[in-house]
Formats: C-alpha cells, structure tokens, sequence
C-alpha cells in the first residue's frame, strides 16, 4: 500500500542499525516514492548513554556508512545526518525536525516508526504528515538498541546486518618465533569457534617461489604485509563473531631482521595502524620441525630469537598473553583468554 511521495524514517541507531531497523527501512521502502533514512546525532549526548553499556560508542560516520551500505542498491531511498542535541526538552525535536526538513530539501508527507508513543511527537512536528508505526511489538525481529547497548553485540550476533558485524568481531592474532605451533593453533581454533582465519601469508609467499633462505629480497616484506592485511580484511568480512589470525606486520620486521638485518619503515607505520583485540604469543618450547622454510633450529637460538620478537611486540605498546606447555596445554590456554576477550564486552 502506497501512503504518499516522500518518507522519513529516523533514529541514532546506536550502537548500530539491527535487522528491525533494516525491516523498517525496507517495508517503508515500499509505501513511499522516496524514502529518506535520517541518522541523527549528537556526539556528547551518545557518550554519555553508552558510558554504562555494554558496548563502546560508534561514531555517527560510522553509522551513516552502515546506512549507506544498505541502501546502496536502492535508488529512491536517501541517507543523511541530522544533527540533533538531547538537552531532555521538547525543543530538541523541533531543531531536529527544522534540520531534517532542510536535509530532505520537500516536505514530507510520510514519517514512519516502531513507536505509537511518536504519534502525538510527529503530530506537532510534521503535521502534515502521516505517521505509520511498523511492527511496534518487535515480532519480526525481537530486537532494540537498548538491548545491543545493554546486553552486547555477541549476545544478539544473528540480528546483526552483514555490513555491520566486521565492525564488532574480535581480532585474535597468534605471533611467536619458528615452528611454534602458530599455524596449527590458529586452524583449530577457527574450527573450534566456526569461524574464518588468516594463515601467515610469508609462508605461502616463499611457498610459491619455492625456498625462503637463499633468495629473500627486501621488497618480498611489505608485499607480504599488505597481502596478508587485504586477507585480513576479506575474512573479516566472513567471521563469525571472532577472526584469527597467524603473524602480523611486527613479526614481518621481526623475519625482514633476521633474514636481511634490515628493518624496514613502511613496516613499522603498518604495525602502529594495526589493531587487534587479543595477542597471543607462542613460547618456542615444542619440538622444531624443519617444513623447508625454516632455518633457525638451534634452541639457544630459538631462545635469542623469541627474546628479539618479544622486545619487538613490547617497543609498539603491545600487551600480549603467553601460552606454553605441549599442544593440548596451548589448546586450553588460547580457548581460556579468547572466550574471556568474547566475554568481556565490545568496548574497544
């Protein structure tokens, strides 16, 4: 049923817009010739309502990229940010409607909501306008910002778009010195958690070429960071509330020393960028296993190296978790400290 020319459909969606928003958005679609989606904000105001949550606060531009990703893909449906302060008075919805009305540039004659309570609100706002409530009682998808805030992201995973759920999943990186289990960790625990993994993307590089020790060149380290992120990305992208991944751009330096003694400066800017949720690093005290790829067998040298890597990781700030014993001890460990850090909250 088509209820007029132009729709607003407006909220903070903090922390993020939720499948009863998208439903929302989607059925008003449907009843106007142009919708337009309003993400209004007020920076201190949001600060202060997630201060006792559950979940850090999302910048508005954050958002408004969520929307705009969702929207994409449909040509009469509009996004914009409204600026509206929350002093707790009526005059707060009338500047945000004064500037809703400038940002959608015609009137409007359709305003939709989950909220019956929003109809004497709209009434002296918009009073030109209709005010359709969809799915008040939440049937389609029992889910509000209150709860997200309140309750957390991981709770409520499955009420999550797609776009917005790389946003909120934990980054596990597992970092240690040769054949310290990184790779078999990072798979099982992936499996374990039914999740997407980044595999260290310097092994596969020298796979490819065939040998690492003789033939390492100075360019192969960056090319090795910046494939190894863009993989970070797309499986991100497919993670199920948690990503793991083996090595990162510090352990890339920490190969481009040992190999070349060289440290490379486009390596470290990558590492300050970085961010990651949990460290976990490996103590090189299982068996060495030579796979081809790797020359540092010695455990004297071993010992050196891990010494090396650990300094490495503590000069950018890192604050890392140690797991040792054999590999069902490890096991045990690094599912002990990524259930904590799935635990604990999404505050970042």
């Amino acid at each position: 049923m088509t209820y007029g020319k132009v729709g607003m459909y407006g909220g903070k969606f903090l922390p993020c817009p939720h499948m009863g928003h998208v439903y929302a958005m989607i059925r008003a679609s449907t009843m106007v010739e142009e919708l337009h989606v309003i993400v209004s904000h007020d920076e201190a105001h949001e600060q202060r309502l997630c201060a006792g949550s559950k979940v850090a606060h999302v910048p508005f531009r954050v958002r408004l990229r969520w929307w705009t990703q969702l929207t994409k893909d449909m040509p009469h449906v509009h996004v914009h940010a409204v600026y509206e302060p929350q002093s707790g008075q009526f005059s707060d919805w009338e500047r945000g409607a004064a500037g809703i009305r400038a940002a959608v540039g015609k009137p409007i004659d359709t305003v939709f909501s989950s909220e019956h309570t929003y109809t004497d609100i709209f009434r002296r706002l918009y009073p030109e306008a209709r005010h359709v409530v969809i799915d008040a009682d939440r049937n389609t998808y029992p889910i509000s910002g209150t709860k997200l805030r309140q309750e957390g992201v991981m709770k409520h995973w499955h009420m999550l778009p797609e776009i917005v759920k790389p946003y909120f999943a934990k980054k596990v990186v597992v970092v240690g010195t040769e054949s310290c289990g990184k790779s078999t960790l990072v798979r099982n625990l992936a499996n374990l958690y039914n999740t997407t993994y980044v595999e260290e993307w310097g092994r596969t590089y020298y796979e490819r070429l065939g040998n690492c020790e003789d033939i390492t060149l100075p360019q192969d380290y960056p090319e090795i960071a910046f494939e190894h992120k863009y993989h970070e990305k797309v499986q991100l992208a497919k993670a199920n509330k948690v990503l793991f991944i083996d090595t990162e751009a510090i352990v890339t330096q920490y190969f481009s020393m040992l190999y070349l003694n060289q440290r490379q400066p486009v390596l470290d800017e990558v590492a300050r960028l970085q961010q990651y949720d949990l460290w976990l690093f490996l103590e090189p005290d299982v068996k060495w296993i030579d796979d081809g790829t790797r020359s540092f067998g010695d455990q004297q040298v071993r010992e050196k190296n891990n010494t090396l890597l650990k300094e490495l990781l503590k000069e950018f700030g890192v604050s890392f978790k140690t797991i040792s014993g054999n590999y069902q001890e490890r096991l045990e460990q690094a599912i002990r400290y990524v259930d904590e850090c799935l635990e604990k909250g999404e505050n970042r």
